[in-house]
């Protein structure tokens, strides 16, 4: 018998608190086999899941942490919409709006199937894929000056593309029409759509072998377990109120002008409210977030903090101990009209980083630096070997992970947002889909946050237009003005450049602008990597030797940095002059 009353064997409740995993995997590698996009199948920006008839979430393994820890707002909107009764074996809801329907940003497209068994509604599986193209005034949806959000792309509330199996493909073709690479789209969708007929076919098996009440129970069991888990490690927190903040280069439309985020985390007993109050009003331009997406990113950013022994299990008990407070009417409660299409990148990963920066101060023994800020774009141009029309975005230039307390950071993870499920793609990849060719790709010294733990490295990054003149969208960039912070004393992620080489010319690019990038032009980049945590000095002396070997950190940053004296040929540590450097100074 378990804490709770239940009557649950072991291996049972094991077998199938997996299985809900591996049914959400299962679904991406489905996903990552069948689909086409650049976008989806080689930078995995996708999510799956699973939710119950309550809009409880069960299973949510992987994924970019907005595309799915809320869902379970837009499942329950579906639910109240169309009713337990109009919901049906073989139906598929798609939807992407915002405001009706609690989606992220336009361009990703959640598919909901409500999984039945003996003609009884139990789960909901959905499948979520950033798409190449969701219309709007510029390929890709981050457009960084629209009107309102109708600029951004086809809002679609949650509206039925299939119904009892069977497709509406007239809503599909008025959907697909609505786009720019509709054929690109369509073989996504399709993907998408094919993993969700998976999850029903796995949890239908799953319910014939165990038996709907057992599954039932063991579903609740796995709730409460994490809600017990998760009240515990709080517990363990000292009682208090701890500030964070964060902020991005501006909102796109009011150029050079920061916007930030505030973030309050309150500790009292088992339980933590992370109240986002102090954060900018709404902005004209395109970062604000809905209250989904800060929800999502604040939840995230809890769980870092959690035993990593949770990581792979946190579902709708993780989540009942944790209040998010996000005022309507700000940067982090968008209301409709207002643009979000950049809010993935920013104010999302503000959303992020205040948070950890907020919990790091209660937590400093489980400190977490911010990684280094997105460095995408979109781009959008004809491809002359093919005379077709072409989109290209990337993330392939974004700097390192931040440092955690007791651990550097990753070197090459990529983007706080997606908190390292989105990957890089690879030369070949790029110089086969697109008229690019890469000139420059690798790690740059001295491009992370000093720190006793070390922040992940960033790098430069150069390709050749050998296709058409492109405009190039900058939206989905950050960091030319501001910084991802580092945690405990240490120091944040460097500043980011990016440019257009033109001949002999040398032309800045910032973010959240539209540059044009020409045919024969060069377009580079160079991406801080992510902060460090703890004091520089505290460094471990052969760690920072082996940085210099590895080309990490400069000779002179070893010194000036981190106290560290160093052979320059041989890199020993010379330790009567390290301590040297690092006493203290006069008073």
């Amino acid at each position: 018998m378990t804490d709770s009353g239940r009557t649950i064997d072991p291996i049972t409740l094991s077998t199938v608190w997996h299985g809900f995993q591996s049914v959400g995997r299962e679904m991406r590698h489905v996903i990552d086999r069948t689909a086409q996009s650049y976008l989806i199948a080689q930078l995995h920006d996708m999510a799956a899941g699973i939710w119950d008839v309550q809009g409880r979430t069960i299973a949510v393994p992987e994924g970019p942490t907005s595309m799915f820890l809320s869902q379970g707002f837009t499942v329950k909107y579906i639910l109240d919409k169309f009713g337990v009764e109009n919901l049906h074996p073989g139906d598929i809801i798609l939807a992407n709006d915002p405001y009706k329907g609690y989606c992220n940003h336009l361009p990703d497209w959640g598919f909901f199937r409500p999984i039945f068994y003996d003609d009884e509604l139990l789960f909901i599986a959905l499948t979520r894929g950033h798409q190449m193209d969701t219309g709007g005034a510029f390929p890709g949806g981050y457009f960084p000056n629209g009107y309102d959000i109708h600029a951004e792309g086809i809002m679609i509330p949650p509206i039925k593309i299939y119904d009892r199996g069977v497709e509406r493909t007239d809503v599909l073709e008025l959907i697909w029409n609505n786009v720019r690479f509709p054929e690109g789209v369509k073989i996504d969708n399709y993907a998408l759509m094919a993993a969700l007929k998976v999850a029903d076919n796995r949890i239908v098996a799953m319910l014939d072998k165990y038996g709907k009440d057992s599954v039932l129970e063991c579903v609740d069991e796995m709730l409460d377990r994490m809600e017990t888990s998760v009240r515990s490690q709080l517990r363990a927190v000292p009682d208090g109120t701890f500030s964070g903040e964060s902020s991005t280069d501006d909102d796109g439309t009011v150029l050079d002008e920061n916007v930030t985020v505030r973030c309050d985390a309150t500790i009292k007993g088992d339980e933590l409210i992370l109240d986002f109050s102090r954060s900018d009003g709404l902005r004209k331009g395109f970062v604000n977030c809905t209250y989904s997406s800060t929800f999502s990113r604040a939840v995230a950013g809890s769980f870092l903090y959690m035993d990593p022994a949770f990581s792979e299990f946190h579902n709708e008990g993780s989540m009942r101990p944790i209040t998010v407070i996000a005022p309507e009417g700000t940067v982090v409660n968008a209301t409709y009209p207002a643009t979000v299409g950049g809010s993935p990148v920013n104010v999302g990963t503000q959303v992020l980083e205040a948070t950890v920066s907020a919990l790091s101060k209660a937590m400093p023994d489980k400190a977490v630096a911010g990684w280094g800020r997105r460095r995408g774009h979109y781009l959008a141009g004809l491809d002359p070997r093919t005379n077709e029309r072409y989109v290209q975005t990337t993330t392939d230039a974004d700097g390192g992970s931040g440092a955690v307390s007791g651990f550097d950071g990753f070197e090459g993870a990529m983007g706080m947002s997606g908190l390292g499920s989105i990957q890089r793609g690879s030369v070949e990849e790029i110089e086969i889909r697109f008229p690019w060719r890469t000139v420059k790709w690798h790690f740059l010294p001295d491009l992370s946050g000093a720190g006793e733990w070390r922040g992940g490295s960033g790098m430069a990054w150069e390709v050749l237009n050998l296709g058409s003149d492109v405009g190039a969208a900058t939206g989905s960039s950050d960091g030319d003005l501001t910084q991802p912070p580092g945690a405990g004393g240490g120091d944040p992620g460097p500043l980011s450049h990016m440019y257009i080489k033109r001949g002999e010319e040398v032309r800045h690019a910032q973010t959240h602008r539209m540059v044009q990038v020409k045919h024969g032009d060069i377009l580079g980049k160079v991406s801080g990597g992510g902060g460090g945590v703890g004091d520089p000095h505290r460094r471990d002396p052969q760690a920072v030797a082996d940085d210099v070997r590895n080309e990490f950190v400069t000779l002179g940053a070893a010194r000036d940095v981190y106290g560290v004296a160093l052979d320059p040929v041989t890199f020993v540590v010379d330790l009567a002059a390290t301590d040297a450097l690092r006493a203290p100074g006069p008073g």
